[in-house]
């Protein structure tokens, strides 16, 4: 009989310098609402996962740290092995103290100011933050339109295509067809792609036959890297710390001599190493425990929205915890849902405008089912009650 967990019982992030409760006035201006925004769980990590820390600290001696070892590399390699009967080089491998710090290096590697980087719309925040903030230019494609890839890949200053696979915020899950069309356009128009896979861990078992195709797998000739982390998965960002693959050498040897000499990263966090590890070894059934639960906080999500709004017909997403929500058929107004979730319902809940797509909302059901039900009912009162009164809020 396998192990089973508790996701059920709430733990008090209050006072733990967490950016989801305590840092949500940051971003929406009132302290003490409750959360479903920035894109970690309320659940404490596996227990395995726990353990590992637990004996690491107890050792007592925290010097400077190697990444470049066997431990580490291996756990990586089983990972892929077991979870996407995917065979990685570990010389492969490189370290970073997140996946969006390896974003921003490779960006400055492959690109100068002015480049046009690829994106997907709607389009996560922090490739924005990251590529605008180089002075790169970001050129968006809408999700599914390959036409339109095509025509922004081939254009002569166009240097890389960021990929999210899975995407965020959507949830999609690209096809082993997609994305080896992908490779193939990016190679043929000489444009590296950087596939950050940090959601991949979170595909749903129904859609386990659609299930998540590492990079490396249509990489062919082309310049690429793959960036990721357990940490999104586990629920560990706090400790720091992903990992890439960079298909070239010279390449890689790039990025290794930058991080460790530019930047001055060549020892990560050991508790990061430890996490990393001990998920990858042990932390499978926890990681299927918590997925199928997370399942259920999106059907029950469904099942409401399906009640109070039959005609927006929304559907679980195919991978990840964010429920994104479509609300345009509605003719909600942005500003006037934020007025009234904030002042009158007392949640925080991420508006699509972030992503570059009005008419949106992003749920985050990462938490115990009794809070994602608040969650919903408060944006279902919000939205009904803004639908049948216009000019309230």
């Amino acid at each position: 009989m396998g192990a089973t967990y508790d996701f059920d019982t709430a733990v008090d992030r209050r006072g733990t310098w967490c950016v989801q409760w305590d840092g949500v006035a940051d971003r929406f201006g009132v302290d003490g609402l409750l959360p479903f925004t920035i894109s970690d769980m309320d659940f404490a990590t596996a227990p395995e996962v726990l353990a590992a820390l637990r004996a690491r600290l107890e050792h007592g001696v925290f010097g400077y740290t190697t990444w470049q070892q066997d431990d580490f590399r291996s756990a990586i390699a089983h990972w892929y092995a077991t979870r996407y009967d995917t065979t990685i080089d570990t010389g492969q491998l490189v370290y970073g103290p997140s996946v969006l710090n390896q974003l921003s290096q490779l960006l400055r590697m492959w690109t100068v100011e002015g480049d046009g980087v690829v994106v997907h719309t709607p389009t996560y925040d922090g490739f924005r933050k990251a590529i605008t903030g180089l002075g790169r230019e970001l050129r968006g494609v809408p999700v599914g339109d390959e036409e339109a890839l095509e025509r922004e890949l081939s254009r002569a200053d166009a240097k890389v295509l960021v990929l999210c696979s899975p995407h965020n915020p959507t949830g999609r899950v690209w096809t082993a067809d997609e994305l080896a069309r992908t490779a193939a356009l990016a190679e043929r128009y000489g444009v590296a792609v950087i596939s950050d896979e940090i959601h991949a861990d979170f595909v749903h078992e129904e859609h386990a036959g659609r299930g998540h195709v590492p990079w490396t797998r249509v990489a062919g000739g082309g310049r690429w890297a793959l960036i990721s982390s357990g940490s999104k998965a586990f629920n560990f960002p706090a400790l720091t710390g992903s990992y890439g693959l960079i298909g070239d050498p010279a390449d890689r040897a790039e990025y290794v001599r930058r991080m460790e000499t530019g930047e001055g990263l060549a020892s990560p966090a050991v508790l990061s190493l430890t996490a990393h590890i001990a998920a990858y070894r042990e932390g499978a059934a926890w990681l299927d425990a918590v997925r199928a639960y997370v399942a259920g906080n999106l059907d029950h999500v469904a099942e409401r929205l399906g009640e109070a709004f039959p005609e927006l017909g929304w559907a679980p997403p195919q991978a990840g915890y964010l429920a994104w929500i479509d609300l345009r058929p509605l003719g909600v107004d942005d500003e006037a849902l934020q007025r009234w979730l904030v002042e009158r319902e007392g949640v925080a809940i991420m508006g699509g405008s972030v992503y570059g797509a009005p008419g949106f909302v992003r749920l985050n059901v990462g938490c115990p089912r009794g809070k994602a039900e608040l969650g919903v009912e408060a944006l279902i009162r919000a939205v009904g009650s803004l639908t049948t009164s216009p000019s309230a809020g």
